[in-house]
Order: C-alpha cells, then sequence, then structure tokens
C-alpha cells in the first residue's frame, strides 16, 4: 500500500503548475481532513508551498512543490557536465544522444568505483 504522505506529493510533483488543495483530496480519493493532514506534513518539511486562492468565491489552497537546490555533484559523470545545461536542441529526452551518452559515462564511473 503507497504511503498517502508520498502519494499526495508525487500528485504535487506531476503539476508544475499546482494543484488546488479542493482538487487534491479529490484525485487521492481521501476526505479533506486527511488531505489537510498530509499537505501540512509536506508543508512543514519544507517539501511544498500552499498558496491562498479563491476558486469561484471559495477560498481553497495551491499547492506547488518547491524549488530545492541542486546537488553539484549530480550534474557530473566524472569531469562531464550534464549536456542539457547547455543544451539549445528541442529534442526527446529518451532519444537525446548527448544525455545518453553522458548517463552512460555516469554509470561506468559508477560501475568501476564499486
Amino acid at each position: 500500500m503507497t504511503d498517502p504522505v508520498d502519494e499526495g506529493l508525487k500528485i504535487i510533483q506531476s503539476k508544475p503548475e499546482g494543484v488546488l488543495q479542493s482538487e487534491l483530496w479529490k484525485e487521492m480519493g481521501i476526505d479533506s481532513r486527511k488531505c489537510s493532514r498530509i499537505v501540512k506534513k509536506l508543508e512543514d518539511d519544507g517539501l511544498i508551498e500552499r498558496i491562498e486562492y479563491k476558486k469561484d468565491g471559495v477560498k481553497t489552497y495551491l499547492l506547488r512543490t518547491k524549488k530545492m537546490p541542486v546537488n553539484p555533484s549530480d550534474l557530473l559523470a566524472g569531469d562531464e557536465l550534464i549536456p542539457c545545461i547547455s543544451c539549445e536542441l528541442e529534442c526527446i529526452v529518451e532519444e537525446c544522444h548527448p544525455l545518453t551518452d553522458w548517463m552512460y559515462q555516469l554509470a561506468i564511473i559508477e560501475h568501476t568505483n564499486e
């Protein structure tokens, strides 16, 4: 069984523009009270931001994931910087050759460090 807090976070993360709290509990199939507890936990943990929002004259909240700082080492494969940083190509991630090569390089480095 999936942890409801993790499930709520995944739904919020899947919507970069945010999700209304009044819609989150419906999407999760839980009551608004349980949703409020989940949202409070995520907010207290610093994972989401909760912005007051009025929809059709009713107050609710817009929920968005907080931007987390990137660990610079996550952008490196050895001494190679992830190619997406300076890339100007319009591509499909699954078909991006520079990214695939970078990922293979990362896998090779991790495998040799084991």
